[in-house]
């Protein structure tokens, strides 16, 4: 781990595929959205493309490389499906509740800041049980002007939350996210315990970005806080 020894004060979240296991149902969900409006692709080109985006990123990559418009309509029923889907199989990730509770134990706040609407990452949350673990502390891509891989989600959270950036952690899965981290001035940790993270596409370009940490088992999170935490205390001696 190569974290720079600040004080770690606020543990910021993503949503899909680092609380709940979402992805593998979204990308389903998309990739047959997306062959209804003629565009074929599979998951793994799905992930390649839109893993961690916004809505507004997926349709302009959609415009450009396809030349498909995406309109309300289509997002409407894709939104539908996706939905019905969540409330029928969403999981959270599992260890999620200890490592919180290991949070707050440790004094630490928390917070999510997702690429989703809020009123998805409201039903991902509610389904899995989580959703009174971080409400208020909800931020989503449409409170800010450029969605991931730009800071500007992460540093609203920060802001909102009181914390400088460079005391924030960020646990994410997809590239885009962890490219916002770092833009953000973040330490970042990369999460690969999601269903998704079995593309080719995925591991290659994670690789690429050197995140701070990576782990696959959300208990580890801790480890990770609390070495940066003595960091800063061993800085301070």
């Amino acid at each position: 781990m190569t974290m720079d020894p600040q004080p770690i004060r606020l543990v910021i979240f993503d949503c899909d595929g680092v609380l709940v296991d979402s992805e593998p149902i979204a990308l389903e969900v998309l990739v047959d959205a997306l062959a209804v409006k003629g565009i074929a692709i599979d998951a793994d080109g799905a992930a390649e493309r839109f893993l961690g985006r916004s809505i507004g990123s997926m349709a302009d990559v959609v415009r450009q490389e396809f030349g498909v418009e995406i309109d309300q309509d289509f997002l409407s029923q894709m939104r539908e499906a996706l939905y019905a889907r969540f409330r029928r199989e969403l999981r959270p990730i599992a260890g999620i509740k200890r490592a919180v509770a290991g949070l707050k134990e440790q004094g630490l706040s928390w917070c999510v800041a997702s690429s989703s609407q809020r009123e998805r990452i409201e039903l991902s949350l509610a389904a899995t049980g989580l959703l009174a673990l971080f409400e208020p502390a909800i931020f989503s891509a449409t409170m800010v002007k450029n969605g991931k891989p730009a800071p500007d989600l992460f540093l609203y959270a920060a802001a909102a939350m009181g914390v400088d950036p460079a005391a924030c952690l960020v646990v994410e899965d997809s590239p885009a996210g962890i490219v916002a981290a770092q833009a953000a001035g973040m330490a970042v940790c990369a999460f690969t315990g999601g269903s998704h993270t079995i593309y080719p596409s995925y591991q290659s370009a994670l690789t690429a970005l050197h995140p701070d940490a990576r782990f696959d088992a959300m208990e580890e999170l801790l480890h990770f806080v609390e070495g940066a935490r003595r960091l800063e205390n061993h800085s301070d001696a």
